[in-house]
C-alpha cells in the first residue's frame, strides 16, 4: 500500500520544508509500528526545488484476521480472509496510518518552523491504488472527482483494468488517483485524506464506534460542512450506521449555519431597513428647534413582530415556541404580555443566543419572569422533542435562510414531528424589493438569503404544507401595502386541523425555485 506527496520549492521555501513539514527527515529511512503492519516513510527524491516523501504500508492480511481485525468473505469462502486487497489498495487501513505516522503534521504543527504550516504550497499526492465502490452511489474516477473537486484539488483518476493482457474482461473497482494543488496546507491535504480514502472504498476495516463521529467531524472542520456531498461523505465514512450518521449531519448543519455567529449582532434579521435615511439637514434642524413633535414610523421589523404577536393573540396561544429567534426581539415582545407563559427560544447561533440572554437580561429578571423563558440552540431541519407540546410556533424571517432542498426537512420537523396548535410563517415578498432605492435590481434583501419569494410562490408552498400536514392556513401582508406589488412581508397563519391519531405522510412536492441573485443588504430584527 503506497502514497508519495510531492512539492516544489520557492525561493522563500525549499521544496526539502517538506521533511519540517511531516516531521521525517529527508535523509532517513523511518519505520513506524501500526496496529495492522509497519509504516515506512523515506524520500525517492529530496532537493529544493523537488522533493518527495513516500508512505509504504506494509499490512499482514494473515495477522488482520487471527486480530480480528480483517473483512471477512462469504461463509462460504473463507480463503477470502487471506486472500484479498488490503496490503496493496489504500483504504481505510492507509488512514489510520496516516495518523499514525503524521500525526503533528496533521495537527499543522511545525514548532522547528513556525509559521511554515500556515502556508499553502503546491502538492501532487499519489496513490497508485485506491477501491472505488459505488454501492449504487457511482464508484469509480467520477467518485474520486466528486469528493476532491469541491475542495479545490485537480484529480487525475484512471480506472485500473483487471488484467491489461485481457482489456476485454473490462475495469477493475480500483482507480489509480493523482491529486495535483497549486497552494493548499499540508495539514489540511492530510485531513481531507484521513476522512475521503475509507469514503472512497465505502468500508471501514475496524468496528465503527460512536467516537468516529467526532474524528470525522475533527478531521472534516474548516471544510466538510461546505462540501456539496458532506451527507454522502458521512454515510459512507460511519460505515452507512444510521445513528451515527444522523448525529454526525445534524453537528455539520449547526456548523454550517453557526457562520451567522460572524455576522454582528445587527445584521441577524434579513430585511432592508424601510425607513428614510438621517440626513445633516434633519440633524442640524432638530439641534436648533428640538425633536420633531410626529413619532418616527415604526420599522418594517417592528410591524413584523406587531402582527405576529397579533396572530398568536388570535389563536389564543399561551406556550409559543420562536424558531430561529436571533437576538431575542420577538421573546421580549411575547414577555410583555402576560397571557404568553412560556416562551422557548431556539436558534442556531451560539453568539445569537448570547445576544438574547444580554438583550433580555435574564439574569437580571425576577425568577418568576425568568422561568417564562428557555433559550436553546437546535438546527430546524432536525426533529427535536423539545419543540413539541407548544400552542404555537414561529418563523420569523426564516425559512429563507434555508436552501431549498432542505426546506422539506424543515417542514417535515416543525409541522410533522413538533405538530403545534398553529404556525406563524413570514417571509419577504419579492416583488415589494422594487420600492426600494437603496436595493439594486435583482439583489435579495440580505446576504444569507437561499431564495425570496413572490406571493403566489408563498402562497403555493403554504397550501401545500397545511394540506400535507392537516393545517388550514390564512395569508396576510404586513407593512405597507402597495397597489401593484404587494406588502413587502407576507405572513402566513398555519392552524392545526381536526387532530387525527397518525401524522399525515408528507408530501414533497417540487418546491418553487426563485431565480438566484447577488445578496446584499440587511435589517435589524
Amino acid at each position: 500500500m503506497f502514497m508519495s506527496i510531492s512539492t516544489t520549492g520557492s525561493a522563500e521555501s525549499p521544496a526539502t520544508d517538506l521533511g519540517f513539514l511531516l516531521h521525517k527527515h529527508p535523509d532517513r529511512v523511518q519505520r513506524f509500528a501500526t496496529s495492522h503492519g509497519e509504516a515506512h516513510v523515506f524520500y525517492p527524491e529530496a532537493g529544493d526545488e523537488l522533493c518527495t516523501a513516500a508512505l509504504l504500508l506494509d499490512v499482514d492480511p494473515i495477522a488482520l484476521v487471527r486480530k480480528g481485525r480483517g473483512r471477512g468473505g462469504s461463509p462460504d469462502c473463507a480463503l477470502a480472509q487471506y486472500v484479498n486487497d488490503r496490503p496493496y489498495a489504500a483504504s481505510s487501513l492507509l488512514a489510520v496510518a496516516l495518523r499514525t505516522v503524521f500525526r503533528s503534521a496533521m495537527k499543522g504543527a511545525c514548532p522547528a518552523r513556525p509559521g511554515l504550516a500556515d502556508r499553502p504550497r503546491p502538492l501532487r499526492i499519489t496513490l497508485p491504488a485506491v477501491p472505488a465502490n459505488g454501492a449504487g452511489e457511482g464508484g469509480g474516477p467520477a467518485m474520486a472527482a466528486r469528493l476532491f473537486e469541491p475542495l479545490g484539488w485537480r484529480v487525475e483518476a484512471a480506472a485500473i483494468p483487471l488484467d491489461e493482457s485481457f482489456p476485454e474482461w473490462g475495469e477493475s473497482r480500483y482507480v489509480r488517483l493523482v491529486l495535483v494543488s497549486d497552494a493548499v496546507r499540508l495539514a489540511d491535504a492530510l485531513q481531507q485524506l484521513y476522512v475521503l480514502l475509507p469514503v472512497l472504498d465505502g468500508a471501514k476495516h475496524y468496528w465503527v464506534a460512536p467516537d468516529e463521529v467526532d474524528k470525522l467531524l475533527a478531521a472534516g472542520e474548516g471544510w466538510l460542512a461546505a462540501h456539496p456531498e458532506r451527507a454522502l461523505i458521512t454515510r459512507r465514512y460511519l460505515a452507512r450506521r444510521w445513528s451515527l450518521t444522523r448525529t454526525a449531519m445534524e453537528r455539520l448543519e449547526l456548523a454550517r449555519l453557526a457562520e451567522a455567529d460572524d455576522r454582528e449582532a445587527e445584521e441577524i434579521d434579513n430585511a432592508v431597513d424601510d425607513r428614510p435615511e438621517e440626513t445633516e439637514e434633519t440633524e442640524e434642524t432638530e439641534k436648533a428647534t428640538g425633536p420633531s413633535a410626529e413619532p418616527r414610523p415604526p420599522s418594517l421589523a417592528e410591524q413584523r413582530r406587531t402582527a405576529i404577536v397579533a396572530a398568536l393573540r388570535e389563536v389564543g396561544a399561551a406556550r409559543v415556541a420562536d424558531l430561529g429567534c436571533g437576538q431575542g426581539e420577538l421573546i421580549g415582545a411575547l414577555l410583555t404580555d402576560t397571557r404568553f407563559t412560556e416562551v422557548l427560544g431556539v436558534d442556531v447561533s451560539a453568539r445569537a443566543l448570547q445576544a438574547a440572554s444580554r438583550r433580555l437580561r435574564l439574569d437580571r429578571l425576577p425568577e418568576r419572569q425568568a422561568a417564562r423563558v428557555t433559550l436553546a440552540q437546535g438546527a430546524l431541519t432536525y426533529t427535536d422533542a423539545r419543540l413539541k407540546g407548544f400552542d404555537a410556533a414561529v418563523l420569523c424571517e426564516v425559512i429563507e435562510h434555508l436552501d431549498l432542498p432542505r426546506l422539506p426537512a424543515l417542514e417535515y420537523a416543525v409541522f410533522g414531528a413538533a405538530r403545534p396548535g398553529a404556525v406563524v410563517v413570514t417571509t419577504p415578498n419579492v416583488e415589494y424589493n422594487v420600492r426600494w432605492e437603496s436595493l439594486p435590481a435583482g439583489v435579495v434583501r440580505h446576504a444569507d438569503h437561499r431564495f425570496e419569494w413572490s406571493r403566489a410562490e408563498f402562497r403555493t408552498w403554504a397550501e401545500r404544507v397545511a394540506a400535507s400536514y392537516g393545517y388550514t392556513v390564512v395569508l396576510r401582508p404586513v407593512g405597507p401595502e402597495d397597489g401593484e406589488v404587494g406588502a413587502p412581508t407576507q405572513l402566513a397563519l398555519f392552524r392545526l386541523g381536526t387532530p387525527t391519531e397518525s401524522t399525515p405522510t408528507p408530501v414533497h412536492t417540487p418546491t418553487p425555485t426563485p431565480t438566484p441573485t447577488t445578496p446584499e443588504g440587511g435589517e435589524p430584527r
